[in-house]
């Protein structure tokens, strides 16, 4: 087979995958919509009770009619009763400033848009997005916003899926584009390969960030340098990470049974040391990109295998053995806002 006929095919594979998972999100909302409505809504609290001060914010998962809305609670009170935003979100992320959110607006043909919302969660700014809505985060400051989508119409895929992760100033401005145009640098050395794939962005300030690099059936997790438009990697076997408040440490998703089957854990390392941590008790299919609760503990959402749509975030400890905790029921993509 002839490599141009190889590209078409894979091109034809990829777009048949992206209209799969479009048509499965679609279906999956319908059957979400017809049931919610005869469901009670969730306890409420007033959104002026938790705006003010340390919260986690998150997408509601109950089957009621407040479905895929963005709620919030208290940090100090996760499991009490939450305020809506009256927004809805198929990813979130929120800091003090403001909030991105990643929608998927259904219709023949559905269409991909990124919101950015103020405080009060009114809309400041709309960018088209180029596929499916996967990941979003903010930088410390709210000043950045990432997002990683998945796409069709790559001529490669070496992780079984393509990407598109682009950064761009919040509300408006500078923009550096799809991160895969950045040069990349592995283990010292300058490189172009044609299937690489980047997602899974954590900013650490408004110039580095952290993000998952795959090329060569392998993943990478690399330092980015928004300044110099660069992605050199610290080390290999890492997706989806996400920086401590303090900054020392990342976390990120390890698939510890590589070539046979995806089993999915979640490792700590030491940006020092470069001294990594498997948390041999934490959640294994995790799908989700961990966010920190605080210095010591790791938050994630998980979907209820007998409840199609409905998903749960669960804590966990950064040691080895500690065992997960259910944190918020009814919730996915959580942040915390300090």
């Amino acid at each position: 087979m002839s490599t141009r006929v190889r590209v078409l095919a894979f091109a034809a594979v990829v777009v048949a995958i992206a209209v799969a998972a479009t048509a499965y999100v679609v279906v999956e909302r319908r059957e979400v919509t017809a049931e919610r409505a005869a469901e009670p809504e969730a306890e409420q609290a007033p959104i002026t009770e938790v705006t003010g001060g340390p919260r986690i914010v998150f997408r509601h998962t109950g089957i009621d009619n407040q479905y895929g809305i963005v709620a919030v609670v208290p940090l100090d009170d996760p499991g009490g009763p939450r305020a809506f935003t009256g927004v809805s979100c198929d990813r979130v992320a929120a800091r003090p400033e403001g909030a991105s959110c990643l929608v998927t607006d259904e219709g023949v043909a559905a269409k991909y848009e990124g919101f950015e919302l103020d405080p009060d969660w009114k809309q400041v700014a709309t960018n088209d997005l180029p596929g499916i809505p996967s990941r979003t985060r903010l930088s410390p400051d709210g000043t950045l916003v990432a997002t990683t989508v998945f796409v069709a119409g790559h001529s490669y895929m070496s992780t079984g899926f393509s990407t598109a992760t682009e950064v761009h100033e919040f509300g408006g401005g500078e923009r550096w584009g799809n991160l895969e145009k950045f040069q990349l640098v592995i283990d010292g050395r300058e490189v172009d390969p044609v299937d690489r794939n980047v997602w899974g962005v954590t900013f650490a300030d408004d110039e580095t960030f952290y993000a998952t690099v795959a090329t060569g059936g392998r993943t990478w997790l690399v330092e980015g340098d928004l300044d110099d438009r660069t992605l050199t990697t610290v080390s290999p076997d890492a997706e989806c990470p996400s920086l401590s408040p303090g900054g020392t440490r990342v976390a990120f998703k390890v698939d510890v049974d590589p070539g046979r089957r995806v089993v999915w854990q979640v490792a700590v390392q030491d940006l020092a040391t470069d001294e990594r941590t498997l948390l041999e008790s934490g959640p294994r299919g995790l799908d989700d990109q961990v966010e920190w609760l605080d210095d010591d503990t790791l938050i994630y959402g998980m979907p209820r295998a007998d409840e199609p749509g409905v998903t749960d975030t669960w804590a966990v400890d950064t040691t080895p053995d500690a065992t997960p905790q259910l944190l918020i029921e009814q919730a996915w993509s959580a942040t915390v806002v300090r």
